[in-house]
């Protein structure tokens, strides 16, 4: 056997030259350097992410949202409850004049719009000074 008799049993492809545009898009199968080469955490940290999405603010962080009360005009009470009835929170969503929040009794303000004329027992509820006034005024009292 001499060499020119020689035949080799795997196909002699061409190289294939990558990297040139084409189909392939920007690296064309020469992969990725960077981030991907290198080793150790691949992604950043979820908690890191949800945190930079919050604004940040100056001073003290874990203080309590202010809630911001139910508001309802004594007429609206004069028109519902009788003379001697307590008005509370929960007598309030009873009546359907303030809707629950979040399945919790709702914290309420009662303000001075109307006329009363019905002496009424205000329990558990913020009121304002003219409803306040109003309210004792037709025999009513404000319990805190």
């Amino acid at each position: 056997m001499q060499i020119h008799e020689l035949s080799s049993t795997h196909l002699n492809r061409p190289r294939k030259r990558v990297g040139r545009g084409g189909k392939r898009g920007t690296y064309s199968g020469h992969g990725g350097k960077g981030q991907t080469a290198r080793s150790g955490r691949k992604f950043r940290p979820i908690v890191r992410e949800v945190l930079k999405r919050y604004p940040k603010l100056r001073g003290y962080k874990n203080h309590a949202v202010g809630v911001k009360p139910q508001t309802v005009d004594v007429a609206k009470i004069q028109a519902r409850f009788e003379a001697g009835q307590t008005v509370n929170p929960a007598s309030l969503v009873k009546k359907d004049l303030v809707p629950r929040e979040s399945g919790k009794l709702p914290v309420v303000k009662i303000l001075g719009t109307g006329e009363v004329t019905r002496a009424l027992i205000i329990e558990k509820c913020l009121v304002s000074k003219s409803a306040k006034e109003k309210i004792e005024k037709a025999g009513g009292t404000v319990k805190n």
